[in-house]
């Protein structure tokens, strides 16, 4: 019998129900999906929706409070609000995509040679990610930016590897709980190489978990993101991004409160709906909390 038989078509039976299941998101659930959705209209053409150059300096339309002629207002330069916060979502929402890839490319395997191997592998790789979990990651990315430059694409790049210890250690306790299952038994006794094992049973069934992560750690990029283009360490002027348009108009909260509040109400919003996104993922997918 190939080994594949032995376990496979369990998982994707397992798998099946696991889907079908998503049915069951619930009111909440569907409503952050339906938000996520939306923000991916103005990520892929932003031009489509934004009424004005979102970089576009107007002298005679500075300060100008929410009205028809600009629903959020404008802000010193006169720029639309709404048009900037538009075309930010490219910016905030690619850093949290490009961010997120880069977190699982780099402890998807790792966790899974660490998890399947054990070892002296194991041991140097959560010492290593112990070390780098002891570092929150906003201040993890303070200094990978400082290491490698202001920027947009470092900010990308700091991101995804000041979260990527966490998804690492996800990773690897899913294997733990997956190689001790009577399947992968059966798929050694069977003379099933190593490389078939992991990419057959043990990948299937430790990528809903990361999924999981996934979704919140989205949510988690977005505030980090967010927070380097604060500090200047994001997206340049005059690029559109959230961070730096809450930085911008927290001088005028006083006089010229739109300016900021915007962008920084755009920033929760998109959080929470990643998060209970990711909540309602986790009742689904996770078996531990199916009843």
């Amino acid at each position: 019998m190939d080994a594949a038989d032995v376990s496979f078509r369990p998982a994707q039976r397992t798998g099946a129900r696991r889907w079908t299941g998503l049915r069951r998101l619930g009111v909440a659930g569907w409503a952050s999906a339906g938000v996520c959705l939306l923000l991916s209209v103005p990520l892929i053409a932003p031009q489509v929706l934004a009424p004005y150059d979102p970089t576009a300096i107007v002298p005679d339309a500075i300060y100008q409070a929410p009205s028809p002629a600009h629903w959020l207002g404008t802000d010193e330069y006169g720029r639309d609000i709404l048009s900037r916060i538009i075309h930010g979502t490219r910016v905030s929402m690619s850093l949290g995509v490009v961010s997120v890839t880069l977190s699982v490319a780099v402890s998807l395997p790792l966790g899974i040679a660490a998890g399947y191997y054990r070892g002296r592998f194991e041991a140097v790789v959560m010492r290593l990610l112990d070390v780098l979990m002891a570092f929150p990651g906003i201040l993890l990315a303070l200094v990978i930016v400082a290491i490698l430059g202001p920027g947009l694409v470092n900010a990308m790049i700091a991101v995804g590897i000041g979260e990527a210890p966490a998804y690492t250690r996800v990773v690897r306790s899913a294997v733990l709980t997956v190689r001790e299952q009577t399947y992968i038994e059966a798929a050694r006794a069977v003379g099933a190489r190593d490389i078939r094992i992991l990419r057959l049973h043990v990948l299937p069934n430790v990528i809903q978990p990361v999924i999981i992560i996934a979704t919140v750690g989205f949510a988690v990029a977005v505030i980090i993101g967010s927070s380097l283009g604060f500090l200047g360490l994001g997206a340049q002027p005059p690029t559109p991004e959230w961070g730096t348009m809450v930085a911008e108009g927290r001088r005028y909260l006083r006089s010229q409160w739109w300016i900021a509040m915007f962008p920084g109400l755009t920033i929760g919003l998109v959080v929470l709906a990643l998060n209970i996104l990711g909540d309602a993922l986790r009742d689904v997918l996770d078996p531990r909390l199916r009843r």
